[in-house]
């Protein structure tokens, strides 16, 4: 095997990874295939500590980034340039580490960004207002739709206190468990706030 053969194998291994990579960070829903490879991710931060945002230097994206670029300048000057073997693998190398930087830089910007806008408190359900798009039987559960952090959504809803509530309800968020909402009528709620006011 020649020094070439060895930088070209070098770098479609890191392309193929380094696309790979890029599909995982997207999240992308393939036919049949879902793909989720390595990273790091962001998620809303937790009251116990940690730093959702942080990404470790040497990562999935980042060791493909650097095959890329090591395997690609590695080829060129092998293939094309009439250097030393030495003196072409220590330009990989810094060829491939100038690419992992980039990249590493990359996804700590994305990721720090990710985790400024992820606050706790815009996915607090407790208090949301929302409408039972289901009928609640007694004891049962519906569905309720809601606006949280910008977005509509629904979620499976239960009366708080086990009465029927009907579809086109408002109802307000007293609880969540388990995934599901626990919710008592918007105007019910209402009414007994004026009532305790007036006594």
């Amino acid at each position: 095997m020649t020094w070439a053969d060895f930088y070209l194998i070098c770098f479609l291994l890191g392309f193929v990874l380094s696309l790979l990579s890029l599909l995982g960070v997207l999240h992308l829903h393939l036919p049949h295939i879902h793909i989720h490879i390595g990273g790091a991710h962001a998620h809303a931060p937790h009251s116990g500590g940690g730093d959702a945002g942080e990404v470790a230097p040497i990562n999935f994206g980042t060791v493909a980034a650097f095959l890329a670029w090591f395997g690609g300048t590695g080829y060129l000057l092998a293939r094309f340039y009439n250097f030393w073997s030495l003196i072409a693998l220590s330009i990989a190398g810094a060829a491939g580490l100038v690419g992992a930087t980039i990249v590493f830089f990359f996804l700590a910007k994305i990721l720090i960004r990710r985790d400024e806008e992820l606050n706790p408190a815009d996915y607090d359900m407790i208090g949301v207002l929302g409408t039972v798009t289901s009928n609640i039987r007694p004891s049962g559960t519906g569905e309720m739709i809601f606006s949280q952090a910008g977005a509509r959504r629904a979620a499976p809803a239960r009366s708080d206190d086990g009465v029927a509530i009907v579809k086109g309800t408002e109802v307000v968020v007293t609880r969540y468990e388990r995934g599901i909402a626990y919710v008592r009528p918007w105007e019910e709620l209402t009414n007994s706030s004026e009532a305790s006011k007036q006594s």
